[in-house]
Order: C-alpha cells, then sequence, then structure tokens
C-alpha cells in the first residue's frame, strides 16, 4: 500500500496535469481506488486543502533557506540580491511541484491559507523593501507590487512551459533576468 505522502504527491502531479480532475480520475491518477483514496482524504475540498498547506510550507522553507529574514534585517546589498536570486530559482522550483495551488480558487479562498499566504507575503514584501532601501531592486514601486509580479511570473513560467512556449532550463534565467532587468534591450 502506498504511503499518504506517495497518494498526496502522486494526487499533487494529476491536479498539476488537470486541476478541474475529480476524485475518481485524481484516484486513477494515482494508481489506486476511489475508496482507497477516500481513506486516506474524505473529500476533493480536504485533499486541497492538504496539498495548499503542503505549498504554503514549502514557501515557508524556501524563506528559510534562504534566509530571508536575515538578508532582510542585514539591509546589506550583496546578501539581500543573492537572497533574491536564491528565493526566484528555489519558487520556480516550488512552482512546478505545486502549480496548481498558484491558481486554484479554494487555495486563494480559504481563510486559513489566505491568513497563512498573508504572513509569508508580508516576510516578502518586508525582503523587497529592505532590497529598495539598499539599491538592489528599483524604489520606485511598492514593495508589495514588486511580490506580486514574481507571484505573476511563477504563473506565466508554469503556463508558458505547460504550452511549449519555453523550455523548462531556461525559465530560471528568464524568470531571474525579468524581474530584475524588465523587458528593456539587453
Amino acid at each position: 500500500m502506498r504511503s499518504r505522502d506517495d497518494v498526496l504527491d502522486a494526487a499533487l502531479a494529476t491536479l498539476n496535469a488537470d486541476p478541474t480532475a475529480s476524485m475518481a480520475e485524481i484516484a486513477a491518477g494515482v494508481g489506486i481506488g476511489r475508496a482507497t483514496l477516500h481513506r486516506h482524504v474524505s473529500t476533493r475540498e480536504a485533499l486541497l486543502a492538504e496539498l495548499g498547506h503542503r505549498s504554503l510550507d514549502r514557501w515557508a522553507q524556501t524563506q528559510a533557506d534562504c534566509d530571508m529574514a536575515g538578508a532582510t534585517a542585514s539591509g546589506d546589498p550583496t546578501t539581500l540580491a543573492a537572497c533574491l536570486r536564491a528565493n526566484l530559482a528555489a519558487c520556480l522550483a516550488d512552482a512546478a511541484i505545486f502549480g496548481f495551488t498558484l491558481t486554484d480558487p479554494t487555495m486563494l479562498d480559504a481563510p486559513e491559507m489566505a491568513a497563512r499566504t498573508r504572513v509569508l507575503q508580508d516576510v516578502e514584501i518586508a525582503c523587497f523593501a529592505a532590497a529598495q532601501q539598499a539599491g538592489v531592486v528599483r524604489r520606485d514601486a511598492p514593495a508589495a507590487w514588486l511580490s506580486h509580479t514574481v507571484f505573476g511570473l511563477l504563473v506565466a513560467a508554469r503556463q508558458a512551459e505547460r504550452d511549449g512556449d519555453v523550455a523548462r532550463r531556461d525559465l530560471p534565467d528568464l524568470i531571474l533576468t525579468t524581474f530584475l532587468e524588465g523587458a528593456a534591450p539587453r
């Protein structure tokens, strides 16, 4: 029998391929029966909530891994730039795993997840504000806008890869340069 984590990982892969998949389709994608899936999660909503919390856990871990709080507190341009680069690369990798959670209404509308998202976004916004003060990123846009821009780039990267418009190997550089340099000629 598959472990709960194996089931959730396979369910996530199924939902990334088809965010509208039913529980029967998810069970088939996991390679188990629907009754077995229901022993792991009682409803589709419970499954989405669990996957949403896993996604938020990963976002928090990504922030910790690049020491976002420490970089923010340091105010050091080199430290902040390195943190932003590491964070963007990690967020892209996380978006490949948790892609559907970026735009699923259940993830965006559930009050508990919205509250957790806001806490994580506030950490990110504080880092962008510190990077602005240090001259690492532009100062003429609200720091919250920079956070939304990263989110938008992650959604765009996921869609561009799914549509075959951009190779996966090119995405890290495209996201980083688009975020840091914009669309200006090089």
